[in-house]
């Protein structure tokens, strides 16, 4: 599994503080507006400054999914990302480094860079990252004057450094120029954008998801890695008539949120795993007294602390059952930068509609990656309102949580005459009055849980609630969710090139789950795959709890595929374990039909042959 020659690699080591994470973001944007495709990775240590960053970015002339597995170009700034990265090239990579540092003379392309040096003439140390900017724009013939522009505008807050860093981007482009005249041998040529596209990342199409659903009223506390997504909507939230504050904790966070969306706005927070925590008491409260609220988790590797700057699925068990008691809530999950604009919008509807809480389900990996895309466009359904009681209602015996089938009852915003009601986090009567009898309880609990079966039922006529690909009943599946789909589709592209028929699908709505569209799926499968970034396979046990039935009766085998690591997948990953699949089925099969299977394995030989002719026929 190599990238292919459509695509390049860049990787970017070097030490945080001196620019690591600048030069690679800058590249990308630059190469971005040029014209290519791009889809970017970073991952930095939990230190404020100091310790070995990386970041990857894929360019293209077609779009890109992932950040791509080895790198085709390395630039190390120092000697720790040669170390830490070299296993992880590509066969005669191009290495762009310190020219003082002791890489070995043989085995890739080197192009040694005096940054260092060239900084210091500058009488400017800390222009050494846009001295290696520079050498790229020679090395992949990118427009300097379109790479100044992009800089202007991204740093045009740092007046103080603008112009030497500038000056710094055009000493290492003349030296690159000068010093290696011939071509590089992983240059792409743009091709002409059919369709107007845009960068973006994870966190800013969460912001923008959520303005477009009409949020008004962002409370959040700083946590890595879902911070950008408070700092995004500090940029815009003000320009929609709408207050965001920083609060002490994330416990005051949800309790403001909560009572924003009492008092009538569209509200929400973000967090991560461990901030999550801390808001499992609050989730209660909103899904007790009915009060809509979204809630974002960028997940990040734990337990506890654990790797808070790397990306994990780790929380999914903790979105789906965190709590005391039983607490409805809907579950989302985003499988791309731009699905994370669309969720967000109807996270908010479920959300108003409904009553309830709303968890999204990002990671660090989604939330910080650039990705170009298409323009979002508009949702595939209008956004669902509140429900608000009639005149009627209010002029005679206003119930705020009566009891009925959908679970669903009116809810009056403050101030509205004949509306006023108790929001109790005690259990509570129709009236909003706090009521211990046991029938009250088991008949408000029912009502409560009658909004996930109701969504269910709707949610089986929305297209947003799953994605699904690949060869329609195929016996072959993979079944995941979130960020792992760009490295799942790409290898189902390897896959079928060997002639396997392999289909997968991927639930948007993890609680309620979109059942008929899982059961369609797995009703033809003999094996499915779930790939997923936790240590216990969460995903995994919970699709092997909820459909055992048909799992048993229909003898499908579900293999795990685990990674926690704090990185995304790799292509070959995913590839290589479903390969390992189709193996151990194609054994299993074998031993169940005896001689049958012999004939049915001549007949696989005999046709791999024909295609290996075939393909020879081709290429001479």
């Amino acid at each position: 599994m190599r990238a292919s020659n459509k695509t390049v690699v860049v990787r970017v080591g070097g030490e945080g503080g001196e620019g690591t994470i600048t030069l690679g973001d800058l590249f990308t944007r630059i190469a971005a507006y040029s014209g290519l495709d791009i889809y970017s990775f970073r991952t930095y240590p939990a230190e404020i400054r100091g310790g070995q960053v990386m970041y990857q970015t894929r360019l293209g002339t077609k779009r890109v999914m992932t950040e791509g597995d080895e790198a085709n170009v390395l630039v190390a700034m120092n000697q720790q990302a040669w170390i830490d990265e070299h296993e992880d090239l590509c066969r005669n990579a191009a290495l762009v480094y310190e020219a003082h540092l002791a890489l070995p003379a043989e085995g890739h392309q080197r192009y040694p860079i005096t940054a260092e040096q060239i900084a210091q003439d500058l009488d400017w140390p800390r222009g050494k990252n846009f001295i290696f900017l520079g050498a790229l724009l020679w090395f992949f013939r990118l427009e300097v004057e379109a790479a100044e522009q992009t800089v202007r505008q991204r740093m045009r807050r740092h007046v103080e450094s603008l112009e030497k860093n500038l000056a710094a981007l055009h000493r290492g482009y003349r030296h690159a120029r000068e010093t290696y005249p011939e071509p590089f041998p992983f240059t792409l040529q743009a091709t002409e954008a059919t369709e107007e596209r845009i960068i973006l990342s994870g966190a800013d199409a969460m912001a923008l998801g959520a303005l477009a659903a009409g949020c008004q009223f962002y409370a959040g506390y700083p946590i890595t890695p879902a911070t950008p997504i408070m700092e995004s909507l500090a940029r815009y939230l003000p320009a929609f008539d709408g207050t965001l504050i920083q609060v002490e904790d994330e416990i005051a966070a949800i309790n403001s949120a909560i009572g924003a969306a009492f008092a009538g706005q569209r509200a929400m927070t973000a967090t991560s795993g461990p901030g999550l925590s801390l808001m499992i008491e609050g989730l209660g409260l909103a899904s007790m007294a009915e009060i809509p609220l979204v809630l974002v988790n960028v997940q990040r590797a734990g337990p506890s602390t654990g790797l808070p700057t790397k990306t994990s699925q780790g929380d999914l068990f903790l979105a789906l059952y965190g709590g005391h008691g039983d607490a409805p809530r809907f579950v989302l999950a985003p499988d791309s930068v731009k699905d994370c604009y669309f969720q967000m919008i109807y996270a908010f509807s479920l959300a108003e509609y409904y009553q309830m809480p709303v968890i999204v389900l990002s990671d660090q990996a989604m939330a910080s990656r650039q990705e170009t895309t298409p323009l979002p466009g508009a949702p595939w359904n209008g956004p669902l309102e509140r429900w608000v009681p009639s005149a009627e209602e209010l002029a005679s015996d206003y119930r705020r949580y009566a009891y009925s089938e959908q679970g669903i009852s009116p809810m009056a915003h403050p101030g509205i005459p004949g509306g006023m009601y108790l929001a109790e986090s005690l259990e509570h009567n129709e009236y909003g009055y706090p009521n211990q009898n046991p029938e009250t309880h088991q008949r408000m609990m029912q009502k409560r849980a009658n909004k996930v079966e109701t969504a269910r039922r709707m949610l089986s006529e929305w297209r947003m609630t799953s994605r699904r690909w690949g060869d329609r009943g195929a016996p072959f599946g993979i079944i995941g969710w979130g960020s792992t789909r760009g490295a799942v589709r790409e290898a189902m592209d390897a896959i079928h090139a060997q002639g396997i028929p392999i289909e997968a699908i991927y639930p948007h709505t993890l609680l309620p789950m979109p059942d008929r569209a899982i059961v369609d799926f797995i009703s033809t499968k003999r094996a499915i795959l779930v790939p997923e970034l936790n240590f216990s396979g969460q995903f995994g046990r919970m699709i092997e709890h909820r459909y055992y039935r048909d799992l048993d009766e229909l003898n499908i085998h579900i293999y795990h595929c685990k990674k926690e690591q704090g990185v995304p997948f790799k292509i070959h990953e995913i590839y290589d374990a479903t390969m390992a699949m189709v193996d151990e089925e194609h054994e299993l099969w074998r031993q169940e039909h005896g001689e049958l299977a012999n004939i049915y394995n001549t007949i696989l030989r005999i046709r791999d042959e024909q295609r290996q002719s075939k393909k020879g026929d081709r290429c001479g």
